[in-house]
């Protein structure tokens, strides 16, 4: 039995679907679908999660958000993107989470390369979150080992699994050795 899904081009839509559409994001009101990540972007986005959450929360820096969090970024087209991992500063941080998806940019954005992805399509996604006001996107290429992080009027730059992984603006005195990303 086939299941019609009615045409979703709203934030508020998506919000209220009556059933669980999978990974998806919605983009300038159209909705994409995603294929599950897989095992090796799931730990990677773990061990991201593990280290930043608690420095995060500890430092009273802001909120750590996972992979199925939405962030509202525009309107009318409406655009909910869902990084991998992505931080909101404290000073934007509301005292209780929302029941919706947030309304704006995250901080930080992570996007976590799929074998999937085409890079001119991470590319035109990261050219849109430092557009619509994300201030850093560490981009995590696992095949390469790498991190690229972009930063708004800024070239980026890339880390190799011997680099370490800082944001001394968002997450003072954060530090994290890019190989600890691809710890098994």
């Amino acid at each position: 039995m086939s299941t019609k899904i009615p045409s979703i081009t709203t934030a508020e839509q998506l919000l209220a679907a009556p059933y669980d559409l999978g990974p998806c994001e919605l983009v300038r009101g159209e909705l994409v679908m995603m294929t599950p990540a897989g095992e090796e972007h799931s730990q990677i986005e773990g061990n991201l999660h593990l280290a930043l959450g608690p420095y995060v929360r500890t430092h009273g820096l802001g909120r750590v958000y996972m992979g199925d969090a939405g962030f509202l970024l525009e309107r009318n087209p409406d655009t909910v993107r869902a990084p991998d991992v992505a931080v909101v500063r404290s000073s934007r941080a509301s005292a209780a989470p929302h029941k919706g998806y947030f309304p704006g940019p995250p901080d930080l954005a992570v996007e976590i390369r799929s074998p999937e992805d085409r890079p001119k399509d991470i590319a035109a996604k990261i050219e849109e979150y430092l557009g619509l006001g994300v201030q850093v996107v560490w981009d995590i290429d696992p095949g390469k080992r790498t991190v690229t992080v972009h930063r708004a009027g800024s070239d980026p730059e890339t880390l190799d699994e011997n680099g370490q992984l800082t944001e001394p603006t968002l997450l003072p005195g954060f530090e994290m050795p890019v190989r600890e990303l691809f710890a098994w």
